[in-house]
């Protein structure tokens, strides 16, 4: 298929924007982890999946990211990278008319997720791709206070081999959602959930699109 990206860089968001065929179907502003940047082999597997079914969508650095090549996030500036995320969202607002959703990998999803229960009704869904539920080893240090309040639909997409969090622990963080919450289980997938040896990008595709 033949598909159109641009660097985009303006309201404070950098990224690259896909381009479907003809009309999107959805906008999705997605972004990536704490050690990372939007030009992971996840996203960009995840931008081609669903660009090819004719959705819209940025891969977009955090603020974080933007102020520093590497190196991790300050728990104390996680307020900026929601902001972030929310200019993401006004900028995927200008240009489709469609729902629009916002997702991420691991930090990138619990800062998507914290933004939608923060402010309900800015973002249609959330996408979040290996939610770091606890930090690894450490699982009475859960990272589930906001998700009483979440009333975002979601699709949650985690590997049975994911330190941050086991599957068990994962379907109980979900049930505390009382949004629509659909959680998509990879037998055998670790933190970085592998596209190119699970079938994330379809299953994560296909789960998001029933939301429409």
């Amino acid at each position: 298929m033949n598909r159109m990206s641009e660097l985009l860089e303006r309201d404070g968001v950098r990224g690259h924007l896909h381009h479907p065929e003809g009309d999107g179907v959805a906008g999705l502003v997605l972004t990536h982890g704490a050690g990372s940047d939007c030009d992971t082999k996840l996203l960009r597997a995840v931008t081609d999946g669903f660009v090819e079914r004719g959705v819209v969508v940025l891969r977009f650095d955090l603020p974080f990211r933007q102020r520093r090549a590497s190196g991790p996030p300050h728990p104390s500036k996680a307020a900026e990278d929601r902001d972030g995320i929310a200019a993401a969202v006004a900028v995927m607002r200008e240009l489709v008319t469609a729902p629009v959703w916002a997702g991420g990998h691991s930090y990138g999803g619990r800062q998507a997720s914290m933004f939608a229960s923060e402010r309900p009704g800015l973002v249609d869904a959330l996408l979040l791709l290996s939610y770091p539920l606890h930090p690894p080893a450490k699982p009475e240090k859960l990272r589930t206070e906001h998700l009483p309040g979440l009333r975002t639909p979601s699709v949650v997409v985690h590997g049975s081999k994911d330190p941050f969090a086991s599957t068990d622990e994962m379907r109980s963080a979900v049930e505390l959602i009382p949004a629509p919450t659909t959680l998509v289980e990879l037998e055998g997938a670790r933190h970085d959930l592998a596209p190119d040896r699970f079938p994330v990008v379809e299953r994560a595709v296909t789960a998001m699109l029933d939301l429409l």
